[in-house]
């Protein structure tokens, strides 16, 4: 099963120098842990369910899960995370968490997430969200085979 770590940093080069650092965590980056996640499914599942919108239409935006390093690498490389999921995870009230998590969980686009766990996620994924903001960083995702 796929990992997704997803991290912050300053822009696309930035994230894709973290191929030969051997990944963000190892450059002491902010990092939200996700395993057994489809990456690009999940984010795109997730961007569709926070800000309201089709699967199809979260898949359309910039941004959303595109791969930063050559398509002949074979793994691990880093995806995009949209600046409309950023700013939904920024925003996100405690209530609207468990708002986001449960049709997420539903919609089946982060399999093995159960309602429960789904909430966790988006709860953790929040805070680098934030703290990236802040630091005007961008998200990311470390996608691991």
């Amino acid at each position: 099963m796929p990992d997704a770590d997803c991290f912050s940093a300053a822009d696309d080069v930035s994230a894709l120098a973290v191929i030969e650092g051997g990944g963000p965590a190892r450059f002491g980056l902010d990092v939200v842990f996700l395993k057994d996640v489809d990456p690009v499914d999940a984010i795109v599942g997730l961007e569709a369910v926070m800000p309201g919108c089709t699967y199809e239409q979260a898949g359309a935006r910039p941004r959303v899960g595109q791969l930063l390093s050559s398509a002949e690498v074979d793994s691990p490389f880093p995806l995009t995370v949209s600046d409309t999921l950023s700013d939904a995870l920024v925003t996100v009230s405690a209530g609207d968490v468990v708002s986001a998590a449960e049709p997420w969980a539903a919609s089946g686009s982060a399999a093995g997430l159960d309602a429960a766990t789904a909430t966790v996620a988006v709860e953790a994924l929040a805070g680098p969200a934030r703290r990236a903001r802040a630091a005007e960083l961008r998200l990311y995702c470390w996608w691991t085979l």
